[in-house]
């Protein structure tokens, strides 16, 4: 049994017992969350239900694992023979997740 899920504008194939890593939600850790937004889902008998966008009925239930960030990431601007250069950093917010079910909403 699987389902697809989409939040923060991405979207993850999902199965009981995944842990996965997306974008920040808020919470602590140790608390529960549900993915409402399933676009696909396949149960263990083979059969498969596809939404338009979404399928009804369905939800997926997670628990927060923690919170944590991504790597840090270096955007670095040189024009050449300009003295003239800029170097930014980035380091994303993100959240792990342990999904604990899918089933019925």
């Amino acid at each position: 049994m699987f389902a697809v899920i989409k939040t923060g504008g991405k979207q993850y194939r999902v199965a009981a017992n995944d842990v996965i890593t997306i974008g920040k939600l808020e919470g602590e850790a140790g608390s529960a969350v549900t993915f409402g937004e399933v676009l696909l889902y396949a149960d263990e008998a083979g059969a498969t239900q596809v939404g338009a966008p979404l399928v009804s009925g369905i939800s997926v239930a997670g628990e927060i694992v923690e919170q944590t960030r991504g790597p840090k990431v270096i955007a670095f601007k040189k024009r050449r023979r300009q003295n003239s250069r800029r170097k930014r950093g980035h380091r994303q917010d993100l959240t792990v997740v342990r999904v604990t079910g899918i089933g019925a909403a």
